[in-house]
């Protein structure tokens, strides 16, 4: 693929200048990079924040997923904005001192986190052209701008965090992504409550309707451990409170399971509203369910509870067999929060001969 392919229209793509309301001077028109062509029913994708030795050092997990074998990646929105006064990178790694593994491998820190490259809101075809070099595309670029509110209950804080959200989704539209995702805020003390619950719809079904109307692309809510949406009677009140047309699902294979519920099952009851798959495993005897929730404080360098695929328990071939059943397109997005055995382009590594060698799928 040359870069003129690489950074051309995509045919059917809606263009933001033709929102309607929308002067050019205010949104000018989207030219979106076109995916490559799709040659299976799956595109594999990476995340690539793991602590480790990632966390922090986002084009260096982009340089390294890549030569994996990788040829997608999703990541945080966040990490192209210019950051809020006083607030500095954040990094998801925990402190040491750190475990030595039974091989012998202990980690010794990556350094400080590079400082944010900025590219958000007008710099998307410097980006673009970055990842042309790097040979990367986005399966999509998520979340909100940094410092927006995320507080998906707050009603007073909804406009502004539906745009704050949807202008990151036109972003990610122009790098030719066709779905986006995003986590609910953190998580009460108490859980969330069914008020909560009330205005979570809400925000999400208004977010998820103007991202189809006006974008053209699928919206999905990612349940996330220690978030608003955790466990499964929220899964099923958002699910039965908003529009399917609208509010989708992103079913993360290791939150789910952590969560204390059965990914495989799960995956069969949602079925096409699941917008993306994150593929993640646990632990061998968590499979079908954790009975403990793990704790927020719990250090996943040191006690990790997520591995990299086929390592623990998680039934990806049920998964892949109900998928091919509903003739299910979209992203499997593989994401390792923490790598601390070995470096993570060696766990991802193991991931992607998974998928080759079990999954029978090519990146």
């Amino acid at each position: 693929m040359d870069r003129r392919e690489f950074l051309s229209s995509g045919g059917g793509a809606v263009l933001a200048g033709m929102i309607p309301g929308a002067s050019q001077a205010e949104t000018p028109p989207l030219t979106p990079q076109t995916l490559r062509p799709q040659q299976q029913q799956y595109r594999i994708g990476h995340t690539t924040g793991a602590a480790g030795g990632w966390a922090g050092h986002l084009f260096k997990s982009f340089r390294e997923v890549r030569d994996v074998g990788f040829r997608y990646v999703e990541v945080f929105g966040a990490s192209f904005c210019q950051l809020p006064p006083g607030v500095r990178q954040g990094s998801n790694e925990q402190p040491g001192p750190y475990k030595v593994w039974p091989d012998g491998y202990v980690y010794k820190g990556s350094g400080p986190p590079d400082p944010n490259e900025v590219y958000y809101p007008d710099g998307w075809e410097a980006l673009q052209h970055r990842m042309y070099q790097i040979e990367l595309q986005f399966s999509c670029i998520t979340g909100g701008v940094a410092g927006e509110p995320t507080d998906f209950a707050n009603p007073d804080m909804r406009d502004r965090l539906i745009e704050s959200h949807f202008n990151m989704a036109r972003f990610s539209r122009r790098f030719g992504c066709d779905h986006q995702k995003t986590n609910a805020g953190g998580r009460a003390p108490g859980g969330t409550s069914l008020a909560d619950l009330k205005e979570i719809s809400i925000t999400l079904e208004r977010l998820g309707r103007r991202m189809k109307e006006e974008l053209g692309i699928r919206f999905g809510v990612h349940a996330h451990l220690f978030s608003q949406i955790q466990n499964l009677n929220e899964i099923d009140y958002v699910m039965e409170n908003t529009n399917p047309d609208h509010v989708g699902f992103v079913l993360d294979t290791g939150h789910i399971t952590m969560a204390g519920m059965d990914p495989v099952a799960l995956g069969k009851r949602l079925g096409n509203r699941v917008v993306e798959y994150h593929f993640k495993d646990t632990a061998a005897e968590d499979r079908g369910g954790a009975r403990h929730v793990p704790e927020r404080s719990r250090n996943m360098m040191n006690d990790p509870y997520f591995y990299p695929l086929g390592t623990g328990g998680v039934d990806f071939p049920a998964i892949m067999r109900n998928l091919d059943a509903i003739n299910w397109r979209g992203f499997l997005v593989v994401e390792l929060d923490a790598s601390p055995w070995r470096p993570p382009a060696e766990s991802a590594r193991i991931t992607a001969n998974y998928f080759r060698d079990v999954l029978k799928l090519e990146l």
